[in-house]
């Protein structure tokens, strides 16, 4: 998993930058309607979706996919089609659609930090990510009634967190990589 993360970190940053975009866009127009909210979240969950499909089958290992990730990726997508195909749902049906998607997905990116630990340095960002995620769920959850705008503010600040550790986590597998090439390409040239 270590070797597919940092050969597509670029799916990472990818992640991390869509997600910064989105926590912008919510921040300074917080004024939404409720439908361009549904648009902006499932244009995000597609995208983080489809990123989460990308790295579980490019550079497959040992003849499979990463299922967990295929799992994160097939729940953002859906996500994010639900919410296009429903555009008249209510506040709390919306709610509850995102709060599901951010407990899956962050279920996953905890369970994939984990599995990595003793494969990676900075495993906990993956992990902070993922814990992020479940809580920021489980508020939706529990709060279901929060204003529009409160629930904008919320949802950018959710955004931007994670957007900005994947992107460490992203430039941190980058580094990796090069680091792996650098190495390779040396002991190439003292053979």
């Amino acid at each position: 998993m270590q070797r597919r993360l940092s050969l597509n970190w670029s799916a990472l940053a990818i992640r991390g930058i869509a997600a910064i975009a989105f926590a912008i866009i919510a921040f300074l127009l917080p004024g939404l309607t409720l439908g361009a909210l549904i648009l902006l979240f499932a244009a995000y969950a597609i995208v983080d979706g489809a990123s989460h499909l990308v790295t579980a089958f490019r550079h497959r290992e040992a003849g499979g996919p990463d299922w967990l990730m295929v799992v994160g990726g097939i729940a953002g997508i859906a996500a994010g089609i639900l919410a296009v195909l429903l555009p008249g749902i209510t506040a709390l049906f919306l709610v509850t659609l995102i709060g599901a998607w951010a407990i899956i997905t962050g279920a996953m990116e905890v369970i994939a930090a984990y599995q990595l630990r003793k494969e990676i340095r900075g495993e906990w960002l993956l992990a902070f990510d993922g814990v992020i995620s479940v809580l920021f769920g489980i508020y939706l959850w529990l709060f279901p009634g929060a204003g529009a705008i409160a629930l904008v503010w919320l949802i950018a600040a959710f955004a931007l967190i994670s957007g900005v550790s994947l992107l460490v986590l992203a430039f941190r597998m980058r580094s990796m990589t090069e680091r792996n090439r650098d190495v390779r390409g040396g002991s190439a040239t003292a053979a």
